[in-house]
């Protein structure tokens, strides 16, 4: 993050030094005021002030995201590049390199738990910051699609067998791709039971 320290004779002279310096406006800084000093001058009689300010500016919620992100990886002894695009509300995080597979884990759960703990992360220092999703090699496309092909297939068993089939737990993510698959299907429908991380969807005869 880039900074400075301005010395001036109040902290509004510095911090509109600094920000002509950085050329940023003020909504996109954090100003720490260092030193304040107030002082006599020559005859005793003028006031000496001097405050010394450090100006910084802010990372945006997407260039924070990535760098907690890239820090975990790290953590995790995972070698990876992390690509970054941006979508009205969503910042989408995007994960390739080699042996990726334990960033995934079983159906995404291991993923899951890490978008998580981002999306956690950043609000905490954020307000509304919207939803961070995190993508490894397009895996999420290829889980949405499975999961679609899911919903179709199962439906087509109640149906035919007029009782309800109760799905594998599933991410509120993942459960939500199934009702938006089965909602407007005339023959069934879809609801949710249980808690998280055991919630389910079940899907069942409309009659």
């Amino acid at each position: 993050m880039k900074s400075v320290e301005i010395v001036a004779k109040s902290k509004e002279e510095a911090v509109e030094l600094a920000l002509k310096e950085l050329q940023v406006d003020e909504n996109n800084v954090k100003v720490e005021v260092l030193e304040e000093t107030s002082s006599k001058g020559l005859l005793s009689f003028l006031n000496v002030n001097k405050v010394k300010v450090r100006v910084t500016v802010k990372e945006d919620i997407a260039q924070q995201a990535v760098r907690l992100l890239r820090e975990i990886l790290v953590n995790m002894g995972v070698l990876a590049q992390v690509e970054m695009f941006k979508r009205p509300g969503e910042v989408i995080l995007n994960v390739n390199g080699e042996n990726l597979g334990k960033i995934i884990g079983r159906h995404g759960q291991t993923l899951n738990a890490l978008q998580y703990l981002v999306n956690l992360a950043i609000r905490r220092v954020n307000e509304d910051p919207g939803r961070i999703i995190i993508d490894v090699a397009g895996y999420r496309k290829r889980r949405e699609e499975n999961l679609k092909r899911l919903a179709l297939s199962a439906a087509e068993r109640v149906k035919r067998k007029g009782r309800k089939e109760t799905l594998n737990p599933m991410s509120p993510t993942e459960r939500r791709i199934i009702h938006l698959t089965l909602q407007n299907n005339k023959e069934v429908m879809t609801y949710s039971e249980g808690e998280d991380p055991y919630r389910r969807v079940i899907i069942s005869p409309k009659n």
